[in-house]
């Protein structure tokens, strides 16, 4: 007789927990006009009964009092109850539309700073000036800092285009159809990196994540590594990490693989590819969405929907949490955490050595999680989003031996890369963690303490798609901006 680990039978239970009811889901705008427009408004602007978008509770302001108000009614008031009408599963959609709806009535009264090239932005604790550093990128996807010792002998030429600020440094960028950009002394250098990775670029596919080895400047270092969407065979691609150098002509060399699945476990789709690093200690962390396959996400034979460690050199370390072959014959032994839908932010805080991460949620539930090894962040067993289209995807938002989020967004704001704040052009905000967003177009400043988020400020939103935010070595914060694609910077004034 096998042996059936814990991790696969929570895996094969996740599964059959997420199996559709048997009757279709109802779009949950629809239930809305059916069941509440009547009462509390075409536009949720209250009638007959109270307005749903003025943030005023009278009977709870969190998720759980609203679908039991939903489900129970309220008879002084003449509400229905509507607990045998529809499922929790609907209930709980119901939730999220009246937080997006609420959202979006608060933002059309709210003041949206709109930093502009040159002008002062004051936020709470800083001010700030927006600086371009350069454009006429494709989708910026990922920024890492070159150290200053390697700038005198690597790409000597000092021509290129499109340069404003950022003067003295040296920044690689990708670009997620696949190029790797040089920005040196304030420059775009005109050419690519030549002969990088073929990366299957369709989709959200693509070059992703640029990371420099903290000892690149030692001797016999200078490691680049790169993660991508790595073409497989049939239209299949999975995320794939490798290393490798840039000569001072600008061409990659010295390829070394980090991370590479079997190419049976790649997938067709678009979507889910994650990815960040991060460095701690002679390890690597990165992260690799689900690729659009939620249940892969509980499964520990799989690479996707999870958060990964090896050493920098891509050995698996003895005490991952799966690496043990005899307890765990069929995992992938450089798994992390598990249940994670789309990573696309990864940071170690500081002054306590944890790590976080956001990922993308689906409509609604975007998440701010810390990782810890072995742990099952849930996805896509847990959630609190509903699908795109508006049906509803579970009523459960929280189960044993699954870890919550520090914070979920609902409705999503889109959560990109993320990182803590340590330069000292911005001392009110050290320690503090930057959130990019690309939907909702903000760069958040979240307060930390003890594990928990304590403040949140929107410092700016409106100029664009911000996938990438990151810290750079002269106490700048630097942004990758899409629509159009470049590359800004937060000074002190």
């Amino acid at each position: 007789m096998r042996i059936v680990s814990l991790p696969a039978l929570v895996s094969l239970l996740a599964v059959c927990a997420v199996t559709l009811p048997a009757r279709a889901a109802e779009e949950v705008r629809r239930v809305y006009q059916r069941l509440c427009a009547s009462c509390h408004g075409e536009n949720l602007e209250g009638g007959l009964g109270s307005s749903l978008v003025d943030d005023t509770w009278k009977h709870g302001a969190d998720d759980a009092s609203i679908a039991r108000v939903i489900r129970g009614g309220l008879a002084d008031n003449g509400m229905p109850a509507f607990g045998e009408t529809l499922d929790d599963a609907t209930v709980r959609a119901l939730v999220i539309y009246i937080r997006e709806a609420g959202a979006k009535a608060a933002q059309r009264g709210a003041k949206v700073v709109r930093p502009l090239p040159g002008g002062v932005t004051r936020s709470e604790a800083e001010s700030f000036r927006l600086e371009l550093v350069t454009d006429g990128l494709e989708v910026p996807w990922s920024i890492a800092f070159l150290p200053p010792a390697a700038s005198a002998s690597a790409f000597a030429s000092d021509s290129g285009q499109g340069g404003r600020a950022g003067g003295g440094l040296r920044l690689l960028v990708t670009e997620r159809a696949g190029r790797l950009r040089v920005i040196e002394n304030g420059k775009l250098r005109p050419e690519p990196v030549a002969g990088t990775p073929r990366v299957w670029a369709q989709g959200q596919g693509g070059l992703l994540a640029v990371g420099v080895h903290p000892d690149y400047a030692k001797a016999g270092n200078g490691w680049v590594y790169l993660a991508f969407s790595d073409p497989g065979e049939d239209g299949t691609a999975m995320t794939a990490v490798v290393r490798g150098r840039i000569t001072g002509e600008g061409r990659w060399t010295d390829e070394q693989t980090i991370f590479r699945a079997p190419p049976a476990l790649y997938r067709r789709g678009g979507v889910h590819f994650g990815c960040r690093f991060v460095f701690q200690d002679g390890y690597l962390f990165f992260s690799i969405g689900e690729r659009g396959q939620g249940a892969n996400a509980q499964e520990i034979t799989r690479p996707n929907g999870k958060v990964h460690r090896v050493f920098d050199d891509g050995r698996i370390p003895p005490d991952n949490p799966f690496a043990d072959e005899a307890r765990y014959p069929d995992a992938i032994r450089s798994i992390w955490s598990y249940g994670n839908r789309n990573p696309q932010g990864l940071a170690r805080e500081p002054a306590t050595g944890l790590l976080w991460e956001t990922e993308h949620g689906p409509r609604g539930g975007d998440e701010l999680n810390i990782i810890e090894p072995g742990r099952n962040y849930g996805w896509p067993v847990i959630t609190y989003g509903m699908n795109y289209n508006g049906t509803p995807m579970t009523a459960i938002t929280a189960k044993e031996g699954m870890e919550q989020p520090v914070i979920h967004w609902t409705p999503s704001i889109a959560v990109g890369a993320i990182t803590f704040y340590e330069g000292g052009q911005f001392p009110a905000w050290r320690g503090n963690l930057l959130v990019s967003s690309l939907a909702a177009q903000e760069l958040r400043r979240l307060v930390i303490a003890e594990g928990k988020v304590t403040r949140q400020e929107v410092l700016f939103k409106g100029i664009g798609r911000i996938r990438e935010v990151v810290t750079g070595p002269d106490g700048a914060v630097y942004l990758g901006l899409e629509d159009p694609g470049r590359i800004v910077r937060l000074v002190k004034p």
